[in-house]
């Protein structure tokens, strides 16, 4: 779905309910405010359902705000305000409950038109929230590299690689809306939450004011329970991530690849170094004039066309990239008509890049990447996904090691000359060496629900393995030994493990490269159930 589509969802919703109220029950005062009362109330509810089913991507969400915001204020004149953003970042999933569990029962306030100064006033002051928000994500992308935000007469062309937070996860992980069509809906917005403050007396109220008042607390009530049963004792029933159950990220990381690779430069986008001017032509007038533009004096920039992939109908009825001699298995032919379908002889698919094409871990032999060898495993296997191995404290000591240093000598003895080892000196060196201090809440979920089960799929020759953020060896080797894990410790990408499943740990079966299921470690069952249902 895209913002359009939603757009006009909501508004045909809005228009039906106003029109049920003005002609049913009679409560219109004003038709204008009474359709824009249901409009921005159905667009947050849906817009804070969406994110209530998955609370820790939002809260995930708010830690990147938190971190650029305190590197944004740190050296500035505002630098007080730098230290109070890591306290945010750690309340962050209390936050993020409060705050859809707001924007919904806002929404659901101003369609029964419940409290109605309150409501207008909270409304303009959320919007205006969002607004600044969104406003900040959209306006980083003029801020260059090594220059503060702060610092306006710095500011160069927009490039969007400069922002530190590429969406706001206005609609979570349902609707990926660019910063900038963020701001722009936040900006819109503004209008309807202006005229609420203003005629607020003219909103429309439905029932009565007790009747109004149990709705609200009750769905508070509710929502709050809804929201902490999608991350503390349960996965999200909705998965909108690309790691959801039956993908494959063996064939999307490919398919993926492949549509990046194929992306046809249609454009070149040059910027003068000197007076940050900026001209795009397309690619076959910058051939023709590139002379005009010496790479000591420009910045050049492909500009690409969306990746994407040809697929043609084939005889055996599956539908295959036509991908330039790529040759693609019949199973990735069959999983795109699976999800796609087929009309006619050729389709040119769009794919959008997912963190499925940044799914990689390493710390095989030597260090090794093991990202081939883990998804183009045939069996059965068992990830267990922890974005973060949590510590109560770490004590460093330091310890005297000594290093005896050897030299040779040549000894003649009798008619022969032999090689002597002897000591030539004894060096001391001052070792770090840190303890970790694990907390006992958080090691009870591998002790005692987690590793049960994967030494039964172990018994049975299943591969298990753990994946887990970039730490030192010393600390996975401790932390092996504290939760009495046999299974390999593999790294990768924080922000890739959280997308994967949202528990710490979680537990994902794979076969082949495919998203079997997932489980929160709460909800987690016996090696035989998980035998029984999903290893058939």
């Amino acid at each position: 779905m895209t913002l359009g589509t939603l757009v006009i969802s909501v508004a045909i919703v809005a228009l039906l309910l106003t029109l049920l109220m003005g002609l049913g029950t009679k409560r219109v005062n004003n038709w204008g405010i009474s359709f824009l009362q249901n409009f921005c109330g159905a667009l947050f509810v849906f817009s804070g359902w969406v994110k209530a089913v998955d609370p820790l991507g939002t809260a995930y969400k708010m830690e990147q705000y938190f971190a650029e915001f305190e590197s944004t204020f740190a050296g500035t004149w505002f630098n007080f305000l730098a230290p109070l953003f890591p306290k945010l970042a750690e309340m962050s999933i209390g936050f993020s409950v409060f705050m859809i569990v707001f924007e919904i029962v806002l929404g659901i306030m101003l369609l029964v038109g419940s409290s109605r100064k309150f409501t207008a006033w909270a409304f303009f002051l959320l919007v205006l929230f969002f607004t600044f928000l969104t406003g900040f994500t959209y306006l980083t992308g003029y801020v260059p590299a090594g220059v503060n935000f702060f610092q306006f007469a710095d500011w160069g062309p927009y490039v969007a690689t400069n922002m530190k937070v590429t969406d706001c996860g206005c609609f979570g992980d349902f609707i990926k809306l660019e910063p900038k069509v963020s701001f722009f809906k936040d900006v819109f917005l503004m209008v309807p939450a202006t005229l609420f403050v203003l005629f607020f007396k003219q909103k429309h109220q439905l029932f009565s004011k007790a009747a109004r008042i149990s709705i609200v607390l009750l769905s508070i009530a509710a929502l709050t329970l809804y929201s902490f049963s999608n991350y503390m004792w349960d996965l999200p029933h909705t998965d909108f991530r690309p790691f959801h159950v039956d993908a494959n990220i063996r064939l999307e990381k490919q398919l993926e690849d492949l549509a990046e690779n194929n992306a046809e430069v249609v454009a070149y986008k040059v910027t003068n170094k000197a007076t940050g001017e900026v001209e795009e032509m397309p690619t076959a007038q910058f051939l023709e004039n590139y002379k005009s533009y010496p790479k000591e004096e420009w910045d050049y920039e492909q500009v690409k066309a969306k990746p994407a992939v040809n697929l043609v109908r084939t005889s055996n009825g599956y539908m295959v990239p036509s991908a330039e001699g790529e040759d693609f298995e019949q199973e990735l032919a069959a999983y795109l008509a699976s999800m796609w379908g087929a009309e006619g002889d050729t389709v040119t698919q769009v794919v959008e890049r997912t963190k499925i094409s940044d799914f990689e871990l390493s710390g095989g032999p030597d260090g090794g990447d093991v990202t081939y060898e883990l998804l183009h495993n045939p069996e059965y296997s068992f990830m267990i996904v922890a974005y973060k191995l949590y510590t109560d404290r770490e004590e460093v000591s330091t310890e005297m090691l000594s290093d005896t240093v050897y030299v040779v000598d040549t000894v003649a003895v009798a008619d022969t000359i032999k090689l002597m080892q002897r000591v030539d000196r004894v060096d001391k060196r001052q070792v770090e060496r840190t303890t970790y201090i694990w907390k006992d809440k958080y090691l009870k979920p591998w002790t005692e629900v987690v590793n049960p089960v994967m030494a039964s799929a172990t018994e049975e020759g299943f591969r298990v393995f753990a994946a887990t953020s970039f730490a030192s060896p010393e600390k996975l080797e401790q932390f092996k030994a504290a939760t009495g894990s046999s299974y390999p410790f593999y790294t990768g990408d924080d922000i890739l493990l959280k997308t994967i499943v949202r528990s710490n740990p979680g537990v994902v079966l794979l076969k082949n490269g495919k998203v079997i299921q997932k489980w929160h470690y709460s909800k987690l069952p016996s090696y035989a159930e998980i035998k029984a249902q999903f290893m058939q």
